[in-house]
């Protein structure tokens, strides 16, 4: 039992007791509450007799820090149970169980609570099973000297994949490939590791969508690698109770200065007014934020005093709403000023139109120079989806060098092929790989101005306003001929503007003898229509009605008369059309060039022109590839057909 696989395969061999009387989808609420507890049973194994002793001599009620302190861990536990006592007893498994659980210090208990696991003991016990069960977690070791904490933050992780997996859930809703992870960190930490360096740094992180805390984990790791010394305090919210209880659980075995929040981080912000050195997230891909409408709604009318001011995206993804809120919380520049890093799949490069949601708040990401960096990984690096990623990282202290500018990094080529598919994660970023692109990133202004650099293809500096458009509306105008045919009456029959007229069926009857004629201008048809109207004894509508004898006699027609209201040409809305001028052109030196020798008659609406903004990363790396010779192609499938006839002739033979 030499790796974490192994090990949580052991804890999951758990399942084959359960199997019957649970649902595969209910497997998690029995193993993973009992894989913490053990854990935390065999973690105070060292101590455990001398927090009993400690607890029996003091008769004080107050006594819960002088007892984490004999207990050298941030919680601690007064109950004579352990789970070899809890196992050996199959009369009192029950009692003994809640009696180990309700020794725990309110902390702890407060962490077990999130699982509801009182209601599973009634269940086992119904089932027979509570024994047997707590027997098989008594056998499993899970102390320090065997599992170190990293480890146990991949047994962890590898249990809840494998549940989300048979209960078709998003594994990565909980929680980032570790390697990934690391990247995320280096891109975010690496260009400050010299002033990380410092005697006595506090340093505060938050991970607003936490899962089970690799991301905050990691962080501290580097830090701390390149300062022993730095007080990393790490902060983060999370709205899955086991999550959220597995994440505290390792924090608190950690001994880690943490505080980790319960709930949903759009409505129920757990770090109010607190400003963050770092901050890191990988929220949930194209999760609705519909259950909290009201309440994000109400934050964003208060404007830029909220955390959502700069706008909503639309309701089936609340995406960039994790950004606005950790945007919200950067340090100001005179303070040092944040860093953030991201984890996006590609709808927040370019979804929205311009003056949509998403576009406002790419446009005051960019227009603020917050956006630093976008670095696109290769598909296939997460458990729950096969699609392509970006990180995006963004400062309010960059660089003087890279002020008003955005770097793209391709690395969608870096990665390697893992031996056994884990979900839909068949790739993973090697360390070599992780190093590449770091250095790439950190050095991507030089290589960009390199055209002779062999990694210039991969990495591009562009100006801030580079993403910004003008949606220009191009009208052309309404050209109709009249005339009334079969389908003309018909329509009239059936127009709902006539639908009260009294006296259309004496109108229609009244255009009948002008079947098959056709008008070139409005003026001939009004003349002709209405002649025919009074012999046929049929006064003329009023304007309402008289928009469907229109509607149905108007033809569109290149070659017909332009239509004009008051001197004003009427534009054709089926021949509208758009364009999006660069940000830096003027719209009308664009329509000239661009528009006008196509279609001459057409004009700018410049009442409806607006201002977008995207970010196109895969048409910045675009590489164009010709297609194979047509002789190549015809010789394969040459071969191809031959193969078939050998295959035909050995099944007929």
């Amino acid at each position: 039992m030499s790796t974490h696989q192994e090990l949580a395969s052991f804890i999951w061999s758990v399942a084959d007791l359960l199997r019957g009387d649970y649902k595969q989808s209910e497997y998690g609420k029995v193993i993973l509450p009992l894989t913490v507890l053990r854990r935390l049973d065999c973690v105070m194994e060292p101590t455990r007799k001398a927090v009993w002793a400690l607890d029996e001599q003091l008769t004080f009620s107050n006594k819960e820090q002088m007892l984490k302190l004999e207990a050298k861990l941030p919680f601690y536990n007064t109950s004579k149970q352990t789970f070899h006592t809890i196992g050996a007893d199959a009369a009192n498994v029950e009692k003994n169980l809640t009696d180990f659980i309700n020794g725990f210090s309110a902390d702890a208990r407060e962490i077990i609570d999130k699982y509801e696991f009182h209601t599973q003991i009634a269940r086992l016990r119904a089932a027979k099973l509570l024994y047997p069960v707590a027997q098989r977690f008594a056998d499993v070791d899970l102390s320090l000297a065997r599992v170190d904490n990293h480890q146990m933050g991949y047994v962890f992780e590898e249990l809840i994949r494998r549940f989300s997996e048979i209960s078709n859930e998003t594994a990565g809703e909980h929680f980032t490939p570790r390697e990934v992870i690391r990247l995320m960190v280096h891109l975010l930490i690496g260009s400050d590791s010299d002033n990380l360096t410092g005697p006595g740094n506090v340093i505060n992180i938050l991970d607003p969508a936490c899962g089970t805390g690799g991301m905050l984990s990691a962080a501290e790791e580097l830090i701390t690698s390149l300062n022993p010394n730095a007080n990393v305090r790490l902060f983060g919210q999370e709205i899955n109770a086991e999550s959220y209880a597995i994440c505290r659980s390792d924090m608190m075995l950690k001994n880690e200065t943490s505080d980790i929040y319960f709930g949903n981080s759009f409505s129920d912000d757990g770090h109010k007014e607190m400003r963050f050195d770092y901050m890191l997230a990988n929220p949930p891909f194209g999760v609705e934020w519909k259950k909290v409408k009201t309440e994000v709604e109400d934050e964003a009318g208060l404007g830029y005093a909220g955390r959502f001011g700069a706008g909503l995206p639309r309701i089936n993804d609340g995406s960039f709403l994790f950004l606005q809120h950790m945007v919200s919380k950067m340090q100001p520049v005179e303070k040092g000023g944040s860093r953030i890093a991201i984890v996006f799949n590609g709808s927040p490069l370019f979804t929205g139109a311009a003056e949509s949601g998403e576009s406002n708040i790419r446009r005051w990401i960019l227009e603020n120079d917050l956006l630093e960096g976008i670095v696109g990984l290769p598909d296939q690096l997460f458990y729950n989806t096969g699609i392509s990623t970006y990180f995006w990282i963004l400062s309010n202290r960059k660089a003087d060098a890279l002020k008003r500018k955005v770097i793209l990094v391709d690395a969608r080529d870096q990665w390697v092929k893992m031996r056994k598919s884990l979900g839909d994660k068949r790739k993973m970023i090697s360390d070599e790989q992780i190093g590449y692109i770091t250095q790439l990133y950190g050095n991507a202004l030089a290589i960009a101005a390199d055209p002779a650099h062999a990694d210039h293809a991969k990495a591009k500096v562009f100006q801030t306003t580079d993403f910004g458009y003008q949606r220009i509306t191009v009208e052309r105008p309404l050209k109709l001929r009249f005339e009334i045919t079969e389908d003309t009456l018909a329509a009239l029959e059936e127009a709902k503007p006539l639908s009260r007229y009294e006296h259309r069926e004496a109108l229609i009857g009244a255009f009948k003898p002008l079947l098959g004629t056709v008008w070139r201008t409005k003026k001939e048809a009004r003349d002709a229509l209405h002649a025919a109207a009074a012999a046929g004894g049929a006064p003329w509508p009023a304007a309402a009605a008289e928009k469907g004898i229109w509607d149905a006699v108007s033809i569109s027609d290149p070659e017909g008369e332009v239509q004009k209201v008051k001197g004003q040409v009427v534009p054709d809305t089926d021949l509208r059309d758009y364009e999006n001028v660069p940000q830096g052109e003027g719209i009308h030196e664009y329509f000239a060039r661009e528009v006008l020798p196509h279609v001459p008659d057409a004009w700018i609406d410049e009442s409806k022109t607006k201002i977008g903004y995207e970010i196109p990363f895969t048409r910045h790396f675009y590489v164009y590839k010709p297609p194979r010779p047509l002789a190549e192609i015809d010789a394969e499938l040459r071969g191809l057909e031959s193969q078939i006839q050998e295959l035909l002739g050995q099944v007929t033979s």
